[in-house]
């Protein structure tokens, strides 16, 4: 599969402060890797192949270079879904719990999650954001939180494009749009009518401004019961 994974926002705008509260950086050695969301005072949603050592996470914050490391940095332990495969990115997803509970305050909230397996139109708008690359070919990624609208896309239109794709996956953006994900966000969440549905994966190799096949996320709903008790247990 030509797969491009650690992915950033293409065509996009700088979010509005006071808004997106829910976005994390996902970091390792205090750089940003990943993007991820809060999903509740404990525990923070990326992706599985988001794994890496000496791993934090930054709350409450829009611009990276103002981060307070005393209140904005947590310690985590990793969920990673048991079934994950890094070869194909099935099941690609992995809950973060943090090391003390976020305090919730008007830099910092959560999204919420389907509460039950759901069906997503083809075209619904969404919207995905993240801090990576700028543009194709840089390695730099961005300070400030960044914004863009997505559609989503047919599920067989999607599966014909790859010809192989994994299981329980949502389509959005790429594919005959200049709008999308790069390298810097896998981990972020697709954000459908105020529900996180989706966690960006990968996208088409090399190719972010006009890719020709569509982005391709995690779809959260069909791992519910795993999320669900891991919520419960507060534990891995």
């Amino acid at each position: 599969m030509n797969q491009m994974r650690s992915i950033l926002v293409l065509h996009c705008i700088i979010a509005k402060k006071k808004t997106l509260l829910y976005m994390a950086s996902v970091q390792s050695k205090g750089k940003h890797k990943c993007g991820g969301f809060l999903i509740n005072e404990e525990f923070v949603v990326t992706a599985a192949h988001c794994d890496m050592k000496n791993m934090t996470v930054v709350l409450g914050t829009h611009d990276l270079r103002r981060v307070d490391d005393k209140t904005m940095r947590y310690r985590v332990q990793k969920c990673k879904h048991p079934s994950y495969n890094d070869d194909t990115l099935e099941n690609d997803i992995m809950l973060l719990k943090l090391s003390r509970k976020a305090e919730l305050s008007k830099t910092m909230a959560t999204i919420p999650i389907p509460s039950k397996s759901t069906y997503i139109k083809a075209k619904t708008k969404c919207r995905v954001a993240g801090r990576g690359i700028s543009k194709p070919g840089s390695r730099e990624t961005v300070d400030e939180l960044r914004v863009v609208d997505v559609s989503t896309i047919d599920l067989k239109v999607c599966e014909k494009e790859w010809r192989i794709i994994p299981a329980n996956v949502i389509c959005a953006g790429g594919y005959k749009t200049k709008k999308g994900f790069c390298q810097g966000d896998s981990g972020g969440p697709l954000v459908c009518k105020g529900e996180a549905v989706g966690i960006v994966s990968f996208n088409e190799k090399n190719n972010c401004t006009y890719p020709s096949l569509p982005n391709v996320y995690t779809e959260i709903s069909k791992f519910l019961p795993w999320v669900n008790d891991i919520l419960q247990k507060k534990s891995c």
